[in-house]
């Protein structure tokens, strides 16, 4: 059975936070786990676009970030499914931060997570394939495949030597 497939624009979603005093640590930077929360969010509602189903979070990816987020900050979130497996999503969320005041906005991290739709006894159940439409999008979607078997190796899920597509990092003979 074919299944229907959407583009990543279809999943897009951007949110918007104002970093308050209770985001922050004792050096006014935006906590971590705070922006961590957000990126959930935003990235489980884009996953919930792209399959119209109910979705949990199965991993997340390393992240890194690159530049403190200062009180009074606007953030800016923005994610949408980069490939689709037969019941996973892997969704990147890129952050900006930007001082309104001051017009300056730097980019502080972006991660891919990943997630799985579920029917409503919390069974997987398929979801739509991905149609890239541009070079970006068909670059993320071609490096899902080699990021999730690197997922399913460090979750102890596949051995190195089944990941085809990572052949060339694991000198695998």
């Amino acid at each position: 059975m074919s299944r229907k497939k959407k583009t990543p624009q279809e999943s897009l979603v951007s949110m918007t936070e104002l970093v308050l005093p209770n985001d922050t640590n004792t050096l006014n930077n935006l906590m971590g786990g705070r922006l961590m929360h957000w990126m959930d969010i935003v990235s489980a509602i884009s996953a919930q676009k792209h399959s119209n189903r109910i979705v949990v979070t199965a991993s997340v990816d390393n992240i890194s970030f690159r530049h403190p987020i200062m009180l009074g900050h606007v953030v800016t979130l923005k994610a949408s499914v980069t490939r689709a497996f037969s019941s996973s999503m892997e969704v990147r969320i890129d952050v900006e931060a930007e001082d309104v005041p001051s017009g300056k906005k730097i980019e502080s991290n972006s991660a891919y997570f990943t997630f799985v739709a579920v029917d409503q006894s919390g069974r997987p159940i398929d979801v739509p394939e991905i149609e890239t439409t541009n070079e970006e999008e068909k670059a993320l979607y071609e490096g899902a495949l080699r990021r999730r078997q690197l997922r399913l190796i460090l979750a102890g899920r596949m051995k190195p030597s089944e990941a085809n597509e990572l052949k060339s990092i694991f000198e695998i003979k």
